[in-house]
């Protein structure tokens, strides 16, 4: 069953992360898109998101599981910190993208701004995560 839940695990952390890295060459093609287009664009970012969210609560239920079955602790400094900053990424992952994406649909926002954050924001969220994942494979001791 260990066996299961790891690989459960791994895919899960793979569609969290991965469709993100999609999304960078979008944002080139959001600066020329125009009307539909963009739109369409614009509905691969909400679909990654979505798609990250739910990825990343089987991610988290099979975590917690994996760590009542192994010999690790909740005191183990590579779990904590993978906690601590799945909990940023939680409150940036909601701040991040929907709201900005959101914002596309008024003529008042400035478009190369929005376009700016979005990557921006992309390219910290990605490194958040490739931090927790580093975590999780190398398995470093702090204390």
């Amino acid at each position: 069953m260990y066996r299961v839940l790891l690989y459960i695990h791994i895919v899960s952390a793979i569609l969290s992360i991965g469709p993100f890295f999609v999304l960078l060459p979008l944002i080139r093609k959001l600066r020329i898109g125009k009307g539909n287009v963009q739109q369409a664009y614009l509905d691969s970012f909400r679909f990654v998101v979505r798609l990250s969210k739910h990825a990343g609560h089987v991610l988290v239920v099979s975590g917690v599981l994996l760590v009542f079955m192994s010999s690790w602790t909740w005191k183990t400094s590579w779990i904590l910190m993978t906690v601590a900053i799945m909990v940023s990424s939680l409150y940036f992952l909601a701040r991040a993208f929907s709201p900005t994406i959101r914002k596309f649909a008024d003529p008042k926002h400035d478009q190369e701004l929005l376009i700016r954050k979005l990557k921006r924001s992309l390219i910290m969220y990605i490194g958040l995560l490739l931090v927790m994942l580093w975590f999780m494979v190398t398995k470093p001791v702090f204390w």
